[in-house]
C-alpha cells in the first residue's frame, strides 16, 4: 500500500516527532523514504529558540545526518532540498509529493504553543488540504520527547456515507500488515449538539427530533454491524460503537478510552452538515487528540466514490 514516504523536516526537534512513524512504516511496508526540506522565503533563523534551516548546504547536511541517525542502514533513504525560496511551504510539500510519486506524507502537525505551533500547524493542515495523497499527522509530546510509533489499534469514524468508507479500506490494509484491531465508531447528535442549521427546527419539534435521532442511532448500529461482520469474516479483530453528542468531542473521547494508536479519517472539502468530514475540522480534532491521525483524501468521480 505504501511504497514511498515523504517526510518534511524543518530542522526542529518538533518536526522530528514524525521520525519513529516513518521508520516503522518504511520497515513494515518495505518502503523507501524521502526526507524533504523547503527553503522558505524570508524565514527567520530561529523560532522560539529552535533552528530553522534557511540555506541549502545546511539543509542537505541536516537531512543526511537525520538519515544516518534515525534510519537503519537497510532502509532506503533519500533526501531532497528545494533550494529556490518558496513563500508557500505547504504548496511545495504537496507538489513534490505528487512529483515524486509519494504514497504517504508523514509529518508533525504542530508544536507546543506560540508562533511555532501556529506556523507548523498551518503548514501541515494546508499541505493536507492541497494534496490528494494520504497524510499521517503525528503529535509531538508536550515534553518535547519523541514517542514510539505503535499500530495495534485503529479507530475509524464513519458516517454512513459510502465515500468515507475509503478511510476504512486504508485501515483494513494497514491492519492487515500490522495485525491491528479495528474499532468502528459512528456519532449521532443529541438534540442539544445539533448544528445551527438544524437547531431551529429541533426547538420547534423537540419530540419529533429526539425520536428521529434515536432512529438514526439504531440505523447507525445496523450499518456498523455489517462492516464488523465483514471484517471478522476476513480475519480481522473488529468491534463497533455508536456514540451520541458532538462528533469531534465524542470521537476524541472514544480514541482516548479505546487507547487507539491511530485514528483514520476520510476527508474532503464538504461543509455544512458534513463539516466534520471536511479538512476544516482537522484543527479541531488534532487539538484534542494525542495520537497520530491518518487523513485519507476522498476520491469522487461523477458524484460517486472511486
Amino acid at each position: 500500500m505504501f511504497s514511498h514516504l515523504l517526510l518534511p523536516l524543518d530542522g526542529s526537534r518538533l518536526a522530528e516527532a514524525a521520525l519513529p512513524a516513518a521508520v516503522s512504516l518504511a520497515r513494515t511496508f518495505a518502503a523507501r523514504v524521502t526526507l524533504f526540506h523547503v527553503i522558505e522565503r524570508g524565514a527567520p533563523r530561529e523560532v522560539h529558540g529552535e533552528r530553522h534551516l534557511d540555506e541549502p548546504e545546511g539543509a542537505q547536511a541536516y537531512l543526511r545526518e537525520v538519515a544516518g541517525r534515525a534510519f537503519p542502514a537497510d532502509l532506503p533513504v533519500e533526501f531532497h532540498v528545494h533550494e529556490d525560496p518558496e513563500s508557500s511551504v505547504s504548496r511545495s510539500i504537496a507538489s513534490h509529493a505528487e512529483e515524486f510519486g509519494i504514497d504517504l506524507v508523514v509529518m508533525c502537525t504542530h508544536g507546543r504553543g506560540g508562533l511555532k505551533a501556529f506556523m507548523f500547524g498551518r503548514i501541515a493542515q494546508q499541505a493536507a488540504a492541497l494534496s490528494t495523497i494520504p497524510v499521517l499527522f503525528v503529535q509531538p509530546e508536550e515534553s518535547g520527547s519523541v514517542r514510539e510509533f505503535a499500530c495495534c489499534c485503529l479507530l475509524v469514524p464513519l458516517d454512513g456515507n459510502i465515500e468515507h468508507e475509503q478511510g476504512l479500506e486504508v485501515a483494513r490494509k494497514l491492519a492487515g500488515v500490522y495485525g491491528s484491531g479495528i474499532k468502528l465508531v459512528m456519532v449521532v447528535h443529541k438534540v442539544d449538539t445539533l448544528p445551527a442549521e438544524d437547531a431551529a427546527a429541533a426547538r420547534m419539534l423537540p419530540l419529533v427530533t429526539s425520536a428521529l435521532l434515536d432512529l438514526a442511532q439504531k440505523n447507525a448500529g445496523d450499518y456498523l454491524d455489517e462492516h464488523v461482520q465483514r471484517l471478522r469474516s476476513e480475519g480481522f479483530s473488529a468491534e463497533k460503537e455508536v456514540l451520541r453528542g458532538d462528533p469531534v468531542d465524542a470521537i476524541a473521547e472514544a480514541a482516548e478510552e479505546t487507547k487507539a494508536d491511530v485514528v483514520v479519517l476520510a476527508t474532503h472539502a464538504k461543509t455544512g452538515l458534513n463539516a466534520f468530514w471536511s479538512r476544516s475540522a482537522t484543527p479541531q480534532i488534532s487539538r484534542k487528540l494525542r495520537m497520530p491521525i491518518l487523513l485519507v483524501p476522498v476520491t469522487v468521480i461523477d458524484g460517486l466514490a472511486k
